[in-house]
């Protein structure tokens, strides 16, 4: 469906509430199903405790994950393009807690596999930024960045909680009660978030034409929107595809394995958990900094400033070696914390400026396979290296080369595509 003039004038109560309001149910959502599941890195660790798994046959689940997350992302996209937020989040909600309450109830890896590497995945999908980016890109044009970074930085935000929260459960009350308390506080909030997106169009923008976050109507020049047959031919496209690639590897050779690294090295479960926590809560500052950074100077200054501080963090867990050396373990959880999802709304908002249109949906779901794929790759990866090597170390090199792979690729974005018609 084309957008009219008409359709940018329609006030903001037609089409769900303020576009603020929008983007504070768009976090909350996200919130919950980053910290849902993020949390696995901490359930790892009881896994290998519980039943004796491997590193690496215990990341299986979270590399499949990864994999299921990028090759459902451009059916997400197809769905919100032409269904809208609500439904989503609905059925998405229902597909988490389905799979939080029978992980409390598992004894086998394939189980692990299918409920979180699966039925958790596509519900996190639901809830996630192939979701509610073609949404808010339309209400906030001229501050693209900064919105789709407060949304991003709700991955960061949920990592910060889930961490101490579910390693303090799990500590507490089991692994397995953990899992149960964590679907019963889903289904709680499901149903206020779903009521947040009620009657939203997702084909029209819900800010009138006088709002300052959106372009006036009389200055906006007309454009007509790419399809995801036509972007898919640019060198655009799979630039796009290789940073989000390359980016998965760089950040999940290390994320998945960082608490169980820390654990290896001799720090405390709870002390570790709360280190790494406080890192990542540092991702809700830098992932808004960057994103609205990028609206000032780049998207592809403030992606490769963000690159630069994750290979710093990286460079600071590969010189622990021992558990008194505290001040590295801290410096590696701020620095590796702070850029954690950072470059997302630089890469989002970026694919948004090339690519807009009524199928930005469509396109950045196909993008998105690369960062599952890489996340997928990076995640199993630090785990078969463990086995192998029993050290993290040659993961954390290979995820500076990834870094740095993902700051070239990002860098030859700089153009803007042209288009080539079949």
């Amino acid at each position: 469906m084309s957008e009219t003039p008409e359709d940018s004038a329609i006030p903001a109560r037609r089409a769900g509430g303020p576009a603020w309001l929008l983007l504070a149910g768009a976090f909350g959502a996200f919130t919950m199903a980053s910290g849902l599941m993020q949390s696995y890195t901490v359930y790892l660790v009881a896994f290998i405790d519980a039943f004796g798994w491997s590193r690496g046959e215990a990341s299986i689940a979270y590399s499949v994950s990864q994999v299921v997350a990028g090759g459902s992302s451009p059916f997400v996209g197809a769905l919100v393009d032409r269904l809208g937020p609500r439904r989503l989040l609905v059925l998405g909600s229902a597909l988490l807690v389905l799979g939080l309450a029978g992980s409390a109830l598992v004894h086998a890896l394939w189980q692990i596999v299918v409920l979180y590497g699966v039925v958790m995945t596509i519900g996190a999908n639901f809830l996630g930024l192939v979701v509610f980016v073609p949404i808010l890109s339309r209400q906030f044009e001229r501050r693209r960045g900064m919105a789709i970074s407060v949304v991003q930085s709700a991955n960061g935000f949920g990592r910060a909680l889930s961490a101490p929260l579910v390693q303090f459960g799990v500590s507490g009350i089991g692994w397995r009660a953990t899992y149960l308390a964590q679907a019963a506080l889903m289904a709680l909030v499901a149903v206020p978030l779903a009521l947040v997106f009620r009657r939203v169009d997702p084909t029209r923008r819900s800010v009138p034409a006088s709002s300052p976050l959106s372009l006036p109507a009389a200055a906006a020049a007309p454009r007509v929107g790419w399809r995801l047959a036509e972007a898919s031919r640019t060198p655009h496209f799979w630039l796009l595809f290789a940073v989000y690639l390359f980016t998965g590897l760089g950040s999940f050779f290390v994320s998945l394995h960082q608490l169980a690294f820390a654990i290896t090295i001799g720090f405390p479960p709870i002390y570790a958990a709360e280190v790494l926590g406080a890192g990542a809560f540092l991702a809700v500052f830098g992932t808004i900094g960057t994103g609205t950074l990028s609206d000032y100077i780049g998207r592809e200054a403030a992606a490769i400033l963000a690159y630069g501080f994750s290979i710093v963090g990286v460079g600071c867990a590969l010189l622990i070696t021992r558990p008194t050396q505290h001040l590295l373990l801290w410096l590696h959880a701020c620095f590796f914390g702070v850029t954690w999802g950072a470059r997302g709304p630089a890469i989002t908002a970026k694919t948004a400026d090339l690519f807009p249109g009524p199928q930005l949906g469509r396109i950045l779901g196909v993008i998105t396979i690369g960062s599952g794929l890489g996340a997928a790759l990076g995640s199993w990866g630090a785990g078969a290296v463990f086995d192998l090597t029993h050290s993290y170390r040659v993961a954390f090199l290979l995820s500076i080369a990834s870094y740095l792979c993902g700051g070239v690729a990002f860098w030859a974005l700089r153009r803007p595509p042209v288009r080539r018609r079949a």
